[in-house]
């Protein structure tokens, strides 16, 4: 087929022309032109087929295909866990009173969304850059009785206008576009940019701040592991291809601290000021043992009372994985032993690295 990325005008619309009416050809061509860049235009395809035949075991899967294809799995995650669900909700229920109007970056499933509303917002808005989870949440937030008191945009947060899309300044902000490295998501921009121009000044705002913690650690995960001869064969120059770092999943028991942690960076989700990409290092006290990495996680302060933390050891399962930084060569340290730790963001990602 025709390079879908350059179809244009008359002959995309000769191709929508040639497959309209077939569910299956409709949706392949669905999935194209999504890999093309015509998100859009692709969802309301995808829809017409779905609703052409929806009984049809072949279009059910095909449909399924192509919207789980526009939704990061990661979205199936955030909700299962219970004690980041119960962190927001009680944030929430400390910061709403009666006649607020709540503004959420992020609807995703809806669920800070419905919890804001529970809490006592006589309005929320939230918005979602993503047309299939915005369409998903929206019967989500119905499905449960929230339709009257809860309004879907879908539009990026920096596309809201706080006079035209939400009548005005908000009273809260909630989020909850922290990644893995915390900064990933965009969450400094999207945060500085929502105080400045869409909240009430004052106006709280959860979660108020983040920070990103390290500490030298031993993790006995394979993935993790050299590659050299195998099978008679000295594969080394293969570790070129390895990531920088890789994920480690919350509540991993191959995974050692080999010193204090500390606090590499520390961000005010609350400020209007720019905060500006920086390096900076930090100095840990070692525990004596072999160190193959830097194991990276992060701690949000929900609120003065609520902080949330996918710590190595918790006890409870988190939706955010800790980030591995593996060294090339393991590092034998004494316990007692200052080890410094450097790092750097640009505000969207963060690198960590210790100097041998």
């Amino acid at each position: 087929m025709t390079e879908i990325a350059q179809l244009r005008g008359p002959a995309l619309e000769a191709l929508q022309r040639k497959v309209e009416g077939k569910p299956e050809a409709m949706l392949r061509l669905a999935a194209l032109m999504r890999k093309g860049g015509r998100e859009p235009e692709a969802h309301a395809l995808a829809r017409r087929a779905m609703a052409l035949a929806p009984d049809e075991p072949v279009v059910r899967h095909l449909a399924r295909e192509f919207l789980s294809g526009g939704v990061p799995d990661w979205h199936l995650i955030l909700v299962r866990d219970s004690v980041r669900n119960d962190a927001y909700e009680a944030a929430l229920r400390r910061a709403i009173r009666p006649g607020m109007r709540v503004l959420e970056i992020g609807t995703g499933s809806g669920i800070l969304a419905m919890m804001a509303a529970r809490a006592g917002a006589a309005e929320v808005v939230t918005c979602e850059m993503n047309d299939i989870v915005a369409e998903t949440a929206r019967k989500i937030i119905a499905r449960n009785g929230y339709a009257g008191r809860v309004r879907v945009i879908s539009k990026h947060s920096d596309k809201i206008d706080a006079d035209g899309d939400l009548g005005g300044r908000m009273d809260l902000l909630v989020s909850e576009i922290v990644s893995n490295d915390l900064l990933a998501e965009d969450v400094l921009p999207a945060h500085e940019r929502a105080v400045r121009d869409l909240l009430k000044p004052g106006a709280p705002v959860i979660p108020a701040s983040g920070r990103i913690r390290v500490a030298l650690a031993d993790c006995s995960d394979d993935k993790f592991a050299p590659i050299g001869e195998v099978s008679g064969f000295d594969l080394s120059d293969m570790m070129e291809w390895r990531a920088p770092s890789l994920l480690v999943k919350s509540g991993s028991n191959t995974v050692a601290l080999r010193s204090t942690p500390a606090d590499l960076f520390d961000f005010d989700f609350a400020s209007v000021a720019h905060t500006v990409g920086e390096a900076r290092h930090v100095t840990c006290c070692a525990s004596g043992g072999t160190a193959n990495g830097i194991l990276q996680w992060i701690d949000l302060t929900l609120d003065a009372a609520t902080s949330y933390e996918n710590a190595p050891g918790s006890p409870h399962y988190s939706c955010w994985a800790m980030r591995f930084w593996p060294f090339v060569q393991p590092l034998e340290t004494r316990e007692g032993d200052a080890v410094t730790i450097h790092g750097a963001h640009d505000r969207h990602h963060v690198r960590v690295w210790m100097e041998r």
